[in-house]
């Protein structure tokens, strides 16, 4: 038994803190050191070369290699494409890293642009943090909080 030094108490070993009064009874460092989890190893197994042949000429996809829904394709088949966090975009990515309405894909001229909307977490593109409108290519990879994507283009060209 622990012993409180507040008021007594008499508490289990592994206490934190008193049943009775709620003090601390730790004393001294309590931090823990976690695992280093190496990038390489939260990948998913995605082919993306497979994915890319099935994309239709002229057009452009995403497909998720990391986070809850990987391996998950989007079409951007609309002139714009709005992602975040709320039910009413286009792709939802349910996750707290995400704002509501994190950016947007547009699709414009045969380019394709990403547009952060001033989100908490920012948008990034091959791991650099955007803060304007971007011009993405094929095999760009695109991460909106947790989520990874990579833009597939039909045929390797523009859309």
């Amino acid at each position: 038994m622990l012993e409180c030094p507040t008021c007594g108490f008499a508490n289990p070993v592994d206490g934190n803190f008193c049943g009775r009064c709620g003090a601390r009874l730790t004393v001294g460092d309590t931090t823990h050191a976690l695992p280093v989890i190496r990038d390489e190893a939260m990948r998913a197994e995605v082919d993306i070369d497979g994915a890319a042949a099935e994309v239709t000429p002229g057009t452009a996809a995403l497909i998720v290699t990391r986070g809850f829904d990987s391996g998950i394709r989007y079409d951007l088949d609309k002139q714009s494409t709005t992602v975040g966090r709320s039910s009413g975009r286009d792709i939802l990515l349910d996750d707290i890293t995400v704002s509501r309405w994190h950016a947007t894909f547009h699709v414009d001229d045969g380019d394709v642009v990403i547009e952060d909307h001033g989100s908490l977490n920012g948008t990034y593109v091959n791991r650099l943090l955007i803060e304007e409108p971007t011009v993405l290519k094929q095999g760009d990879e695109v991460q909106i909080g947790k989520f990874r994507m990579v833009l597939l283009v039909g045929d390797h060209g523009t859309v």
